[in-house]
C-alpha cells in the first residue's frame, strides 16, 4: 500500500465536497479549524454549487478533486460533509491520478467509496477522518484532534488506541490491514467495477449511523455472504449511534454481537471513529493494525500512515 506524504504546519488543504449540499455557517466552522490546525483551507465558488440535494453535478464535484490532485501547490485534500453522491464520482475518477498525486485524502461516511477507491482500487493509504460540517466546525466536541493529526502528521505509528468505552465482543489478538468504513456504502458498491473486496486477512472496521437492528442484521448477512467475514482476521465495530431499538432493546451492539458471536478472530466494539456520539478519533486506512480484544480491549496501529 502506498503511503501519501505527511501534512506539515502552513500546508495547503484543498476542501472539496462530493456528496450532499452542505450548511455555510458550519462550513465557515470548519474552515475557521483547519486554519487553527495550522493548515491553509483552499476552495473556490464551485464548492457552493447546488443541484437539488447535491453539492454540484457530479462532473464538478469530480473535476475539483482532480483539480486538486493535479495542483503540486496542494497537500491534501479534506471533505466538506458526507450524506450521499460520492459513488457518482467513481466513473470520472483516475486511478493514476490519485497515485500520481499521493496525497491524504480524509472523510467518512458516503466519503467511503471514495475512501474504498482510494485503498482498494488504487492501493493508496486514506483516512477515516472528521469533516468540516459537525465535525471540525464543534472543534473539539466534535473530533479527536491528536488522532488527526499524528495520522497524517507524524512518520511513525500510531500506537495503541484504547478509547473509553471500547468492548470485548469476541476475545481473540489478529492483525492485518485496516479497511472499511460505512457499512451501507461499502455495501452499495457490491455489482459495480468499484466493489469493495477485502483483503485476505484484514482487520474490517464497520462503521454506522441511524440503521434500527433488523437493517443491521440484513446488512451484516449480505457481508457475510459477500465473502467479506471470511477474509477478515479482526472487526472493528464503531459506536453505531441511533441503531438501537425505539424501545431500547435490543440495541445495535448487541444484535452485532450475536452476529459475530461465531467469528473466529477478535472483535471490538463501540471506536469512536466516523459516526460517533463525542469527538470522533481519525483511523488510517490501509495500514497493519492488529486488534486485541480481551478484559482491556485496545487496537494498535503498527505501522505509519505517511512518509
Amino acid at each position: 500500500m502506498r503511503k501519501p506524504r505527511r501534512l506539515v504546519r502552513g500546508d495547503r488543504l484543498a476542501v472539496v465536497s462530493p456528496a450532499s449540499a452542505f450548511n455555510r455557517e458550519r462550513f465557515d466552522e470548519g474552515v475557521g479549524e483547519i486554519r487553527r490546525l495550522q493548515f491553509e483551507p483552499v476552495y473556490d465558488e464551485s464548492v457552493f454549487a447546488r443541484q437539488r440535494y447535491l453539492s454540484g453535478s457530479a462532473e464538478l464535484r469530480a473535476s475539483a478533486i482532480l483539480a486538486a490532485w493535479n495542483d503540486p501547490s496542494i497537500a491534501g485534500l479534506i471533505c466538506v460533509r458526507g450524506g450521499y453522491g460520492s459513488a457518482q464520482l467513481l466513473p470520472l475518477l483516475d486511478p493514476a491520478a490519485a497515485l500520481r498525486a499521493g496525497k491524504p485524502f480524509i472523510g467518512y461516511s458516503d466519503i467511503t467509496s471514495l475512501l474504498t477507491f482510494h485503498t482498494i482500487i488504487c492501493g493508496l493509504v486514506a483516512f477515516h477522518g472528521p469533516m468540516l460540517d459537525s465535525r471540525l466546525g464543534r472543534r473539539a466536541e466534535g473530533y479527536d484532534r491528536d488522532s488527526l493529526l499524528r495520522a497524517l502528521c507524524l512518520t511513525e505509528p500510531m500506537g495503541e488506541l484504547a478509547p473509553e468505552g471500547l468492548e470485548t465482543l469476541h476475545r481473540g489478538d489478529a492483525r492485518g490491514t485496516l479497511v472499511g468504513g460505512t457499512l451501507t456504502q461499502l455495501l452499495a458498491s457490491l455489482g459495480t467495477p468499484y466493489a469493495f473486496a477485502p483483503p485476505e486477512g484484514c482487520v474490517l472496521l464497520i462503521d454506522e449511523v441511524g440503521e434500527r437492528p433488523y437493517r443491521l442484521d440484513r446488512m451484516m448477512t449480505q457481508a457475510r455472504q459477500a465473502g467479506w467475514l471470511a477474509r477478515a482476521g479482526a472487526i472493528i465495530v464503531g459506536e453505531l449511534p441511533q441503531c438501537d431499538e425505539p424501545s431500547g432493546d435490543p440495541t445495535g451492539r448487541a444484535v452485532m454481537a450475536d452476529l459475530l458471536a461465531d467469528f473466529s478472530g477478535p472483535v471490538v466494539a463501540g471506536f469512536p471513529t466516523g459516526h460517533t456520539i463525542g469527538p470522533a478519533m481519525t483511523l488510517p486506512l490501509g495500514v497493519t493494525c492488529r486488534v486485541v480484544a480481551d478484559p482491556r480491549p485496545r487496537i494498535v496501529i503498527e505501522e505509519a500512515a505517511v512518509c
